[in-house]
């Protein structure tokens, strides 16, 4: 029976980790796939400032539908791939959002995007949808775009370790305030949590703290505020600490 139980809960603990190993790839390949489309965007409007939006949206359109779209997606992805193998993440998730910054560089990400512009600006001036002239512009001014590209991704994990540390934050406030049973202020903090959380990549440690205070903060106020807690509620209390 015990071994049994053993070996359910290794299977629980693998699942939790494919699902957190996803949820990060998918983050990443979501905010940085973001990024990059807005880095591109700006790159191209400086490239041609004479140029009216309707030709600029026009352009980028075209970018998009000869294969930038899905190539932004399967670079990031390789990008991913190749730095966790880079840095020594041969399986599992990222431990933190430093991990996830040296992966991204590593991979090779910028140079991935150059190769992919390269090979759209070759399929859409094959394709007659741009003259020669816009097509040299660009390509001659990739460089101020893989500038933009890699000043977005830099603030993208500035703006994560700012969540992070605003997370960290509120949980050593909820904290303190569960010691001091202060409800009110509990509160208040397990509110910024939640909407900080909504901006952060997910992290398994943090994930993991975050449920627990979730679970305690509820049971207290759905007892009426009531801080008398049961033993086995009192060993949530011990994993915080």
């Amino acid at each position: 029976m015990e071994i049994e139980n053993l070996e359910k809960n290794n299977d629980l603990e693998i699942e939790k980790n494919l699902t957190i190993e996803n949820e990060q790839k998918g983050f990443l390949e979501s905010t940085l796939g973001k990024t990059i489309n807005a880095a591109v965007d700006i790159g191209i409007r400086a490239l041609l400032p004479d140029f009216i939006d309707e030709q600029i949206i026009n352009i980028k359109d075209n970018l998009l539908e000869y294969g930038l779209k899905d190539g932004i997606s399967k670079t990031i992805e390789d990008a991913i791939d190749l730095g966790k193998s880079a840095i020594g993440i041969f399986t599992g998730d990222f431990e933190n959002i430093s991990q996830m910054q040296s992966a991204v560089k590593n991979g090779g990400l910028i140079d991935g995007v150059s190769n992919l512009l390269d090979m759209v600006l070759d399929k859409v001036s094959n394709a007659g949808l741009i003259n020669n002239t816009v097509e040299s512009t660009i390509r001659q001014g990739k460089d101020i775009i893989l500038s933009n590209v890699e000043s977005n991704i830099e603030n993208t994990f500035s703006r994560q370790y700012e969540a992070i540390e605003n997370v960290n934050n509120y949980i050593n406030n909820w904290k303190e305030s569960f010691e001091k049973q202060e409800f009110e202020k509990m509160e208040i903090e397990y509110q910024n949590l939640e909407n900080e959380m909504k901006e952060l990549v997910p992290i398994t440690k943090t994930i993991d703290e975050v449920k627990t205070i979730e679970l305690l903060h509820n049971l207290i106020k759905n007892n009426g505020q009531n801080f008398n807690l049961s033993n086995e509620q009192l060993e949530l209390v011990e994993k915080l600490k």
